[in-house]
């Protein structure tokens, strides 16, 4: 099939050469020439302006967008522009879902039609593939199903469940949906990723208590500032936690691709000495929670991994220092060092 791909970042350069290597022909852009190059010389058609990169797709254009959320609207203005009735426009980024239905609604009155594809996998999807979970009209989810098959990782690359063996296999089982109409795919997508804050955040939280299971250990500082750590016998464990995240691949109910890859981390780097701990999140994470109260759902845990990573970045600096000043003024108290 002849599609278009904007945007070349390591997502979207992967997913051109995984549609390359099943069949596609792709004429890909991005405002780094460098990009384009390096996907020209793997067999794809580059070009360098939107003019060229329109005028080399055959009609009806498929054009999917990588980039960033917040230049999604710039670009699909000025591609917009260019494009012809029943052309279609697919951002596979992680757009909020509010945004999906506006831009259908606006692309609609242009005879555009659009569709929105939350996109899983990193950078690993060159191999593993892509999950992906969709929404836009029925007739155009189907037509656009041979890249979205190509893309998926398939039904091998998850056991079937079981009670399902006897069931024709559907899209669901080879890794992607169409989930609904405008703005369904980039919803279950979102939440997707509030379920791996959440995922992450005690991943993150466990292997921190394993570290610091040795505080026994410690010489402790004896004041009335200081909560005394009794039964240090209970904590004098040296655990090995690359050694625990191997453990816990094998047969282990926590066993998930998020724990394989903390396991690689661990590996190359035992202490995390290569990271500062400022942990971003890039908005769905804000947003889960947002229509998490709109549906009046309690969602605790999701919550808390979502501020946790505020607290990362120094958000709570001010509330701590207040803590220690209110501290202060009703005992006296000092701060210790850390």
């Amino acid at each position: 099939m002849d599609m278009g791909l904007i945007g070349l970042g390591r997502m979207g350069s992967n997913m051109v050469q995984r549609l390359m290597a099943g069949g596609h022909r792709c004429v890909v852009h991005d405002v780094n020439p460098k990009s384009i190059a390096e996907l020209e010389a793997k067999g794809a058609v580059g070009a360098k302006t939107l003019e060229d990169f329109v005028k080399k797709l055959t009609k009806p254009r498929v054009i999917w967008l990588m980039v960033p959320a917040g230049v999604v609207d710039a670009t699909l203005e000025k591609v917009g522009g260019l494009l012809d009735a029943d052309d279609i426009l697919i951002d596979g980024g992680n757009s909020y879902y509010h945004d999906d239905i506006r831009r259908a609604k606006a692309l609609k009155e242009r005879k555009i039609h659009y569709v929105d594809v939350g996109t899983s996998g990193g950078v690993w999807g060159l191999q593993r593939g892509y999950c992906m979970m969709i929404g836009g009209e029925v007739d155009i989810v189907k037509h656009i199903d041979p890249i979205l098959a190509t893309l998926a990782p398939g039904v091998t690359s998850a056991p079937r469940t079981p009670g399902q063996e006897k069931q024709p296999v559907g899209t669901a089982e080879n890794g992607y949906l169409h989930c609904g109409p405008h703005g369904a795919g980039h919803f279950v997508k979102m939440v997707h990723n509030g379920i791996e804050y959440g995922i992450m955040a005690a991943y993150a939280e466990g292997f921190n208590i394993l570290k610091h299971a040795d505080a026994g250990k410690d010489k402790q500082q004896v004041d009335a500032e200081t909560t005394p750590l009794s039964n240090k016998e209970f904590y004098q464990y040296d655990l090995n936690l690359p050694e625990v995240a191997e453990v816990w691949r094998r047969g282990s109910v926590i066993g998930s691709w998020l724990l394989d890859l903390t396991a690689i981390a661990l590996a190359k780097d035992p202490s995390m000495d290569k990271f500062a701990g400022h942990v971003s999140d890039s908005g769905e994470g804000r947003w889960t929670i947002t229509a998490a109260i709109d549906e009046s759902v309690p969602a605790p845990v999701l919550s808390a991994a979502l501020y946790e990573r505020f607290s990362s970045r120094g958000e709570a600096e001010f509330a701590d220092r207040l803590l220690s000043a209110m501290r202060f003024e009703f005992g006296g108290h000092l701060e210790k060092g850390g």
